[in-house]
């Protein structure tokens, strides 16, 4: 598999400045990139050299109308409809970047939590395997009766 390419260290530190310092804020990795989230829900994240941000769909409008923001597309033709990958400049626009992330933040939280506890893996089942009764002991051949001499 190939492995994508690692987010530059000013869009990540650009990322980790941005993101609220929240209780309910837990920072992991997405795919091997830096994320955020709240409740379970992942409300920002950088992938590739980019910053992505889910928002309401209001918000969603306000910032596809700056100048280098577009719909995110992990992947050509697939956009993730919530996700809003915020103009490249706003690595470097601190507080434009805080302002949209809080905003990612705040719909998030609003968002109906995510079950947090994996369900076990359980272990598939073996085929049960055809079981034959025991094979019984052989009864004793009988004797073939002595032909009668005529």
């Amino acid at each position: 598999m190939k492995s994508w390419p690692k987010t530059p260290a000013e869009t990540v530190r650009a990322f980790e400045h941005s993101v609220p310092r929240a209780p309910a804020v837990v920072r992991k990795k997405m795919f091997g990139y830096p994320a955020a989230f709240v409740n379970g829900n992942m409300f920002a994240s950088t992938f590739r050299d980019e910053i992505v941000v889910r928002l309401a769909e209001d918000d969603r409008a306000a910032l596809l109308e700056t100048a280098g923001a577009k719909p995110f597309e992990p992947m050509p033709g697939r956009p993730m409809t919530e996700y809003v990958a915020v103009p490249p400049s706003f690595a470097r626009r601190p507080a434009d970047l805080a302002r949209w992330v809080e905003r990612a933040h705040r719909y998030a939280a609003k968002l109906p939590p995510k079950d947090t506890v994996r369900p076990k893996r359980v272990a598939p089942r073996r085929k049960p395997t055809a079981t034959k009764p025991a094979a019984r002991k052989a009864a004793p051949k009988k004797r073939a009766a002595a032909k009668k001499r005529r």
